[in-house]
């Protein structure tokens, strides 16, 4: 299994498991919100560039969409615009700023600039970081990494749109016909 449908079935996993119906109707919503607003209004033209960046890193397009079809940048400009309290806006656009001045440390210029291997490495660092967060016991973890929140905000947006649900995940609001007792990826199979 590689990284790509590993990621895939967590999520899916993840979502069925732990997101509530009105988690999922939010996602929903925003997504069909998308449409009506003409410009970003929280993130400023690198902070999406680097949003775009990143989410594509962690759901690449490949047989399938990737993050940037399910436009997880505008997503993400909603979220922050019109859900997310100031202190938790203020504290996801403080890491996308963390994440440049980590690039620049690590190899000389912003996240955006960076080589493809270059962003990896450092999103590779983000993630162990996160591992380790949340290894630790509850009371001594701090507050949450920035790569968690967007990685969480990647997937969450990813599986909730059209593109992630549809293209990706094969949902099928009502199947074609019935099938009794069908092994789930059988169905994709025979239609």
């Amino acid at each position: 299994m590689d990284r790509r449908h590993a990621v895939q079935a967590l999520a899916a996993a993840a979502a069925a498991a732990t997101l509530p119906d009105s988690l999922a109707a939010l996602g929903r919503s925003l997504h069909r919100g998308l449409g009506k607003v003409q410009q970003l209004r929280t993130l400023d033209p690198h902070q999406n560039a680097t949003v775009v960046a990143i989410s594509d890193l962690i759901l690449p397009a490949t047989d399938t969409p990737g993050a940037s079809a399910a436009r997880i940048n505008e997503f993400a400009d909603l979220l922050l615009t019109e859900w997310v309290d100031p202190a938790d806006r203020d504290s996801f656009l403080a890491g996308l700023a963390d994440v440049d001045a980590r690039a620049k440390a690590a190899f000389g210029k912003d996240f955006v600039s960076g080589t493809p291997a270059e962003q990896t490495a450092l999103l590779t660092a983000l993630d162990d970081e996160t591992a380790r967060w949340k290894d630790l016991p509850q009371p001594k973890r701090g507050p949450e990494p920035f790569y968690h929140r967007m990685k969480w905000l990647t997937l969450f947006g990813y599986y909730s749109s059209e593109v992630g649900a549809v293209q990706d995940q094969h949902f099928v609001m009502i199947p074609a016909r019935y099938v009794p007792c069908a092994p789930a990826d059988s169905l994709a199979q025979t239609e």
